[in-house]
């Protein structure tokens, strides 16, 4: 994969010098730093946070300059072949879990304070409808 690496990144370079491009037009034109267009046309494919981004620059690239990245991948398998990771989650998304402590906390103050005000509302309403005689 290292070779086919190299490869890919002199594909790259060379595109780019034969269109008469700076690493530094490239990178406001396609807005990748120009670090990472470095380390493409250099095979350095370690110095991505992931192998996600490395492939999205990568397409993004070959586009602006022109470039199959069809293919190149059809070419080099192996390079533009996602790893299968697995993970270990802990917890599902979206998961409901039981807080510890008791339900009845400091946290809960403001419901029941609002719980109670439209108890007192209510009731005020009813002797107030009661004292004009619509009840």
């Amino acid at each position: 994969m290292v070779s086919d690496a190299k490869k890919v990144g002199e594909a790259f370079r060379t595109k780019r010098e034969e269109l008469n491009l700076s690493l530094k037009e490239v990178e406001s034109a396609t807005s990748i730093r120009s670090n990472y267009l470095e380390a493409i046309e250099e095979g350095c494919l370690e110095k991505f946070l992931s192998t996600v981004y490395m492939y999205g620059f990568m397409r993004q690239y070959a586009v602006f300059l022109g470039i199959d990245i069809e293919r190149m991948a059809r070419e080099h398998p192996e390079m533009f072949k996602l790893p299968h990771a697995q993970h270990e989650f802990d917890f599902g998304i979206g998961t409901l879990e039981k807080r510890s402590g008791t339900g009845s906390s400091i946290r809960n103050l403001p419901n029941l304070l609002w719980a109670g005000g439209v108890v007192v509302v209510l009731m005020l309403a009813w002797w107030f409808a009661k004292l004009l005689g619509v009840v």
